[in-house]
């Protein structure tokens, strides 16, 4: 099956270091990854790059079936070619209920002139039961999302994210600060969110990347130090000085 995602030999510096460093990394069309590494590996660069918020200075990032290139397109037309990124911390509109932050973002997905005049039709209130549903926010729609658990705020913004219909998805540290049930949760959601689509998970809990029991990919100094399961990666002497050792 050929690659959804396929970057190849990305480098990247800023007042003379370099960030990344002849980068390479490919992920299928229904595929759950898990990026780990020291800090300062280039993991967050890594993702800026690939939602077009940073560029690199060489190498070439290609995504869908027609290996369409990202380079020079906008973080906004990248967005629209399918790729959506979580935050580390949740962003949603307090003030406004669960429909609410998810009508908005089904709004978000529309023209301009769409948004103007817009008003939610019954397949939109459907699309939000649906998508409610799917975080484990079902029962939770009328409520503000200010009142709203730390965990349950970083389902509901991977649920508006889902409203943009994303083909792949850059989720950055999801189990910080979750309980231990939500943490399984959102293992259960991250997941089942695979099965249809592609998922990386930058993450430094290693307890919860085992539990997501998928391929791994761990950088140091702006590149892949090594790749596999997550057992293969933490025998490998390599990692195991560079980060797995410390501390």
């Amino acid at each position: 099956m050929s690659a959804l995602l396929e970057v190849s030999g990305i480098s990247v510096s800023f007042d003379g270091f370099r960030a990344i460093n002849n980068l390479s990394f490919s992920i299928g069309p229904a595929e759950l990854r898990a990026i780990i590494g020291p800090n300062g590996a280039g993991k967050t660069t890594f993702m800026d790059i690939v939602t077009g918020k940073t560029r690199p200075d060489q190498g070439t990032i290609t995504f869908g079936e027609r290996a369409v290139s990202l380079l020079g397109m906008s973080e906004a037309r990248i967005a629209r070619e399918g790729i959506g990124r979580k935050f580390q911390r949740p962003t949603v509109f307090e003030d406004q209920s669960v429909q609410d932050n998810l009508l908005l973002a089904l709004k978000a997905a529309r023209s301009p002139w769409c948004v103007l005049i817009w008003k939610p039709k019954a397949s939109d209130l459907a699309r939000v039961q649906v998508l409610a549903h799917e975080v484990g926010l079902a029962d939770q729609l009328q409520r503000k999302s200010g009142e709203l658990s730390h965990g349950q705020k970083q389902w509901l913004e991977i649920a508006m994210l889902l409203a943009q219909e994303p083909r792949l998805l850059l989720v950055d540290e999801p189990a910080a600060g979750m309980t231990p049930s939500e943490r399984e949760q959102t293992t259960s959601l991250l997941v089942s969110l695979a099965k249809t689509r592609a998922v990386v998970v930058v993450e430094h809990d290693m307890d919860f990347v085992r539990r997501l029991n998928c391929r791994v990919t761990v950088l140091h100094e702006g590149a892949v130090l090594a790749e596999g399961s997550l057992d293969h990666v933490t025998r490998d002497q390599q990692v195991i000085s560079v980060y797995l050792g410390r501390g």
